[in-house]
């Protein structure tokens, strides 16, 4: 059975979506909403899910929802995204694959907005999994309880927690999923195309040049 984990801060409307769109999977054992402190009175619209509270660093609230999950696999997913339909079937044909049970899988990355700005982030995306071996947090995280117990899971760190664990995993152990997470493109149209995706790969090229992840966060801010 799955448990889905989901940390949030200020996101009410984006995880309503989300939350509609998990309501009849049939794999699903639970929810898990880890909130960093949100004041918009999220937990108003958490329904049958589970919420935990904790403090605004998402690796912690990650790895806090983990803590506290029951299946036997785990699902981890920002709360500004939606599984496309026939998700279920996908994720089911991957657990139930004993191969797998010493691998990690993610969705591809769809936004929701039509410019040509938007496919070309989706590219640039492409060529970090192809040349990289990289997936970020927002395309998902599918693994295996035991497994990541092993990895040691998520670290308690406010930024780069997904790059992290991914690195451990390492990318022979990550497979791509036959489906795809469409996130919001908010944060974006806030930034600017350009502006917001050089930062993210700024923050990741001073990661890999060993800055730690509490000055990349106030960067990022």
């Amino acid at each position: 059975m799955l448990s889905i984990i989901i940390p949030t801060l200020n996101c009410r409307s984006d995880l309503t979506q989300l939350l509609a769109t998990l309501s009849h999977c049939s794999l699903l054992h639970e929810i898990i909403i880890s909130d960093g402190g949100s004041n918009d009175s999220l937990s108003e619209v958490v329904g049958g899910a589970r919420l935990i509270m904790g403090k605004a660093n998402r690796g912690e609230q990650l790895a806090a929802g983990a803590s506290k999950a029951m299946g036997a696999w785990f699902l981890f997913l920002h709360c500004d995204s939606k599984l496309q339909s026939g998700w279920e079937y996908i994720v089911k044909k991957f657990m139930l694959d004993h191969n797998n049970r010493y691998r990690a899988g993610y969705f591809s990355l769809i936004f929701d907005d039509s410019s040509q700005s938007a496919r070309w982030v989706e590219q640039f995306v492409g060529w970090r999994l192809k040349t990289l071996g990289l997936p970020y947090g927002d395309q998902g995280l599918l693994i295996n309880r035991a497994y990541y117990e092993y990895l040691g899971g998520f670290k308690n760190i406010p930024l780069m927690e997904d790059v992290d664990i991914v690195r451990r995993i390492g990318r022979q152990r990550l497979m791509p999923l036959a489906s795809a997470v469409i996130t919001s493109a908010k944060r974006y149209h806030c930034d600017g195309w350009l502006r917001r995706s050089l930062k993210n790969l700024l923050c990741l090229t001073l990661y890999f040049l060993g800055v730690s992840p509490d000055l990349l966060d106030k960067i990022y801010r």
